[in-house]
């Protein structure tokens, strides 16, 4: 498995530790209503487990499971891919704080973020995506 699929699927993993602990705390609060401040993180809950769980870890995966390349770059453009997590994770950490920002800008900076590290990941890994040759 190459490090950049590796740093992603451990970084999806984290993600789902405290996206499933966030979930805990306002399903007690729902049932308990000790924790009235949970319900303020519902949205970070949600994008903890859409995209820092479940795409993260999809584009790990593809990352390393996608067909090689002939020649010295059997993975293509990896400073691309690694760039393409990074704004990933920039932005989903800047949809996690936007609610506590001062500005109202934060959340669709964050949104920005992410739809293009994603188009930046598929770019990257567009060359990888072929048909089997018999």
């Amino acid at each position: 498995m190459p490090p950049l699929s590796r740093w992603a699927v451990r970084l999806a993993l984290v993600y789902l530790g405290v996206g499933i602990t966030l979930g805990a705390l306002i399903l007690a609060q729902k049932g308990l209503g000790s924790l009235p401040w949970a319900w303020s993180g519902l949205g970070a809950h949600v994008e903890l487990m859409l995209i820092g769980w479940m795409t993260q870890f999809a584009l790990g995966v593809a990352y390393w499971i996608l067909p090689r390349l002939p020649g010295t770059a059997p993975r293509g453009n990896t400073l691309l891919a690694g760039l393409a997590l990074v704004l990933l994770n920039l932005g989903l950490g800047l949809a996690v704080l936007a609610p506590f920002l001062p500005w109202s800008a934060g959340l669709t900076l964050a949104r920005l973020s992410e739809v293009l590290g994603l188009l930046l990941f598929g770019y990257a890994v567009w060359p990888r995506i072929r048909t089997l040759k018999p």
